[in-house]
């Protein structure tokens, strides 16, 4: 089955591919010669996710899916959430957002956070939505040097290492996105199989 994921993000590419089983096949953007820069307009991470899925599909009329992910630290109101590409800025620096972020953690005693990921596929011009959530805590400086975004920061619960301090098989034992990729990939196999049933 091919599907393409409504991205421009190579890092979120590279993390879906490494989930999804062989038999599913990922066209990018990029391969499917589309250039434009995906809308991101709504206030929480369902209808984003929604909002880009719906773009290409009506560009492209072929199954899709996209994905919006959000950092939600407890102590700041489930900040930066839906804003954590843009926390500090239309330009998507993430060591400014990291910056921004520590700065309003400073003396805090509780560093609780959690990344949920929201998953929404077209199928068949129905929409299907699959959610995924880690649990953990944002540190005090970075470490680490894989991964993107906030993954120099932030430790999943269970581990001592920050996601950019793992390899791409460590982070999917804890990941979000992997986790909302594991239920879309479920819902796919039993999709297929009742396709297969009919005919």
């Amino acid at each position: 089955m091919k599907i393409v994921f409504a991205t421009n993000n190579q890092h979120k590419v590279d993390e879906i591919r490494s989930a999804l089983p062989k038999k599913f096949s990922i066209i990018t953007l990029k391969e499917a010669e589309i250039n434009i820069d995906v809308p991101e307009p709504h206030e929480s991470l369902q209808d984003n996710a929604s909002e880009k899925a719906r773009t290409i599909f009506n560009l492209t009329q072929t199954n899709c899916f996209s994905e919006d992910t959000g950092l939600e630290v407890y102590s700041l109101n489930h900040e930066p959430g839906v804003h954590s590409a843009r926390y500090a800025g239309e330009e998507k620096s993430f060591d400014k957002n990291i910056d921004k972020l520590l700065s309003k953690l400073k003396g805090s005693p509780d560093r609780k956070a959690k990344f949920r990921t929201v998953i929404c596929l077209i199928l068949n011009s129905k929409e299907f939505f699959f959610e995924g959530v880690c649990e953990g805590e944002i540190i005090s400086e970075k470490r680490g040097n894989q991964g993107f975004g906030y993954d120099s920061i932030f430790v999943p619960a269970g581990s001592g290492k920050t996601f950019a301090e793992m390899t791409m098989e460590e982070k999917n034992r804890y990941s979000h996105r992997r986790k909302a990729t594991d239920k879309l990939v479920t819902f796919l196999n039993d999709y297929n199989k009742e396709v297969q049933k009919v005919s």
